[in-house]
């Protein structure tokens, strides 16, 4: 009886290898198009709900944080997320502030868009070791989200910033003991991000089975990273985003963090 067919070793490698291509692809895509606010200072309020009291007490924490510790934390508010998907978008406008050391990556967003309802934290490669995922998914839930809910933004955004400075720079045998950062055994999935993975999956398998496919592809994404940049003049990192003398470090962002809404 013949054996059934097995796939070699290295199908795996190259589904990874398309995927993270894709995530690439999307998020030039998204620089390209979109049209970013200008990095000018710590706290980019482009949608005006953080108070004054509020942004002058959260300034000086996060100025104190970067003096301490080196790490960018910045905090992103905006009008409208132009038809893209949070996800994104923050990945997007990490990649053109440049946030963090270049050498570190020790860069974190704080990304609220009211309009649409989302928030999320996106965080530097060289922090995602320690703001992890799950406690992104906590803080957003247990800190940010419910404030948001009740209109205030200004209590939310600041609850989220000392919780997210709590756990870069506690001990997590400290910040494990408040119950407002506490993580649970086992955290529950989004289904949707289930299915969101399948499917890129799916579309990585085609791409790496059929050149055909795969070429159509590409010439698509390209085709419309092009004439996007050409129709709206594209956003570069660092230069136009650094304006009164804030400036990203030349710090990156693979797409670590959380999301959530309210």
């Amino acid at each position: 009886m013949r054996a059934g067919r097995t796939s070699s070793p290295g199908t795996g490698r190259w589904i990874y290898v398309a995927l993270a291509f894709l995530v690439f692809l999307s998020n030039v895509v998204v620089a390209l198009s979109v049209p970013f606010p200008a990095l000018t200072g710590r706290i980019v309020d482009q949608a005006n709900i953080i108070s004054t009291e509020a942004r002058s007490a959260i300034e000086g924490k996060l100025a104190d944080l970067e003096t301490k510790s080196g790490i960018q934390l910045v905090i992103a508010t905006v009008r409208s997320l132009e038809g893209q998907e949070i996800e994104p978008y923050a990945n997007g406008l990490f990649r053109t502030w440049k946030l963090g050391e270049k050498t570190k990556n020790n860069g974190v967003v704080l990304l609220v868009a009211p309009n649409e309802r989302r928030v999320r934290i996106e965080v530097g490669y060289g922090l995602e070791g320690t703001l992890t995922d799950a406690l992104s998914k906590v803080i957003i839930a247990n800190a940010i989200a419910p404030r948001f809910k009740a209109g205030d933004y200004s209590d939310g955004v600041t609850r989220g910033v000392d919780d997210i400075i709590t756990v870069l720079t506690t001990d997590a045998s400290e910040w494990q003991k408040r119950p407002s950062l506490r993580l649970d055994s086992q955290q529950a999935t989004d289904p949707l991000s289930w299915l969101l993975i399948l499917g890129m999956i799916a579309l990585a398998t085609l791409l790496t089975v059929s050149p055909g496919f795969r070429w159509f592809f590409l010439n698509v994404l390209m085709n419309v990273a092009l004439s996007s940049g050409s129709s709206r003049g594209g956003y570069s990192s660092g230069g136009s985003s650094s304006g009164g003398g804030f400036s990203g470090g030349g710090g990156s962002s693979g797409g670590g963090g959380a999301s959530g809404s309210w």
